[in-house]
């Protein structure tokens, strides 16, 4: 058979052609494409500003888009919106649990709010504060949480409903470097599962360790689309060198490293030689008697994609 795929196309969980959404003269999404395949975890990577908190909000059919078309789980968010929300769980940017209420109350009440039977909330809650790591916090009040655990908490609750897809917008922000693994550990065993994953976030590194594939975002439009490993093997070479010769010297450096690099990026605070043997063009530049008063070498990541693609770093 020539290794050829017989079976039927599935539908996909997330279309969107010539997405677009206007507040008077200012394009927040600019006629994007995308589409979502059930089970994958996609993500849309940018700037804050960058259209995706927007894009997220259509989906979610708690924003009206102004043109173009989109379609979730089969259905138009813009005229289906309860239909297409009881099929999705929602993390929002910004905690919004109850402050007042116990942790395993915050799970019982959110299920309320889709019909579901107190009997069968109160397995339901058990297994998703397991799930969430908090089973021993079950009666303590939200407000005595850490960072990491309320966002732990509202992903669980963002779970009652058993959606098939879950939107994360900027889903570790502001979480500390160990909370941010464990909230990595979970969404893959949601992935695990078969949920549909969407996350929004200005994270190369998120992005990397969640992503099946993502669209980098800037100003509304889609510069770049694949997984994460195929566009550093497109738009940057295999790794970096950086360099610090001091505010004042790193421009006037520059033309005495073009020759070593690929291509040279000049930030405010650095110089980056992006070179397929990192090791190699350090070593020439101390062979050079240059002396930068620091330099490491480092593989590419997305954000030197974004760079690339857009002159700018995503956290500009």
């Amino acid at each position: 058979m020539g290794g050829v795929d017989y079976r039927p196309s599935v539908p996909p969980a997330i279309h969107a052609h010539a997405l677009r959404k206007t507040y008077g003269d200012f394009v927040a999404v600019d006629g994007i494409d995308f589409e979502v395949a059930p089970g994958e975890s996609f993500g849309l990577l940018g700037p804050n500003g960058a259209g995706k908190s927007t894009t997220m909000r259509m989906i979610g059919g708690t924003l009206d888009r102004t043109g173009g078309e989109l379609s979730v789980l089969g259905m138009d968010p813009g005229l289906q919106g309860p239909q297409v929300r009881a099929h999705l769980g929602v993390i929002p940017q910004q905690d919004n649990l109850d402050e007042e209420l116990r942790v395993r109350e915050n799970l019982i009440m959110y299920g309320r709010f889709f019909g579901i039977t107190r009997a069968e909330l109160g397995p339901k809650a058990d297994e998703l504060l397991q799930f969430a790591q908090l089973t021993e916090k079950a009666k303590s009040k939200v407000q005595a949480l850490s960072g990491g655990m309320k966002r732990r908490l509202t992903i669980a609750r963002g779970l009652v409903n058993d959606p098939k897809v879950l939107l994360l917008d900027e889903p570790t922000t502001g979480l500390d470097p160990q909370a941010r693994h464990i909230l990595w550990d979970r969404l893959f065993r949601l992935k695990e599962n078969g949920t549909t994953l969407v996350v929004t976030t200005h994270f190369m590194d998120e992005a990397e360790q969640l992503c099946d594939r993502l669209i980098v975002v800037d100003h509304g439009k889609i510069m770049a689309s694949g997984s994460p490993q195929g566009l550093i093997r497109e738009y940057s070479t295999r790794e970096v060198v950086e360099l610090r010769f001091g505010s004042e010297r790193n421009a006037t450096v520059v033309d005495e490293l073009t020759d070593i690099a690929d291509r040279i990026e000049i930030l405010p605070d650095r110089v980056l030689m992006y070179a397929h043997d990192g090791e190699g063009a350090l070593e020439e530049v101390g062979r050079r008697g240059l002396n930068p008063v620091t330099s490491l070498v480092r593989r590419s990541s997305l954000e030197d994609v974004f760079l690339r693609l857009t002159g700018r770093s995503l956290v500009d």
